[in-house]
């Protein structure tokens, strides 16, 4: 396992590694997903704990379900182990191709362009009305983000985690770009510990 590990760390930055759970995942074998860039599960199928339920039990007479133990759930939305979550392993592969098409093969390759019939000089006059005037009244950064990029084409990273903040892949003139963004919908847009973290890590 340190052997695994220790060429996880060294590849991270370098090529992007990317996991996929999609199924019950136990023991040392947790550790690895969660070292790699981005990783992603199936809801109500997969699990990632590193002792099960009944190690649990065992040990601190609490029960305890799979799903609450170490479920897409728990891990999108609590622990933030996990980039993303999908209904089921078809919707998984899916998303992880379209993750593809925004990443470069490696460090040394410039991040993919792709064609786009999303005009460059396009003038979205909705954007006059997105902000209001009173700054104390919220209003929605992920809409803003998809009226000016490519074709309203976006790939988010950890929505459910510290939503406070938004990550996410997206496209500008058919170059990939990275966004990270306050979410004055959540917190009024804040920075706490996991807010940070998912920046930081992004």
């Amino acid at each position: 396992y340190a052997d695994v590990f220790q060429r996880n760390v060294m590849a991270s930055g370098v090529i992007p590694q990317i996991s996929m759970i999609m199924g019950p995942c136990a023991g040392g074998a947790v550790y690895s997903p969660a070292l790699t860039d981005f990783t992603f599960m199936v809801q109500n199928t997969s699990y990632m704990y590193v002792t099960g339920p009944d190690v649990v039990k065992t040990v601190t007479h609490e029960d305890v379900t799979h799903e609450k133990l170490g479920g897409a759930k728990v891990h999108g939305s609590k622990s933030g182990v996990i980039d993303g979550s999908f209904k089921n392993d078809i919707a998984l592969l899916q998303q992880a191709r379209r993750l593809f098409n925004f990443l470069p093969l490696s460090n040394t390759q410039k991040a993919p362009m792709r064609p786009t019939l999303d005009p460059t000089d396009r003038v979205e006059m909705s954007l006059n009305d997105l902000i209001p005037d009173n700054p104390n009244v919220s209003y929605d950064m992920m809409q803003i983000i998809k009226k000016i990029v490519d074709e309203a084409d976006i790939f988010e990273i950890k929505p459910d985690f510290a939503k406070n903040i938004i990550t996410c892949f997206a496209r500008f003139e058919g170059r990939t770009v990275g966004i990270i963004a306050n979410q004055p919908m959540h917190l009024a847009g804040c920075l706490d510990i996991n807010a940070s973290t998912k920046a930081a890590r992004f």
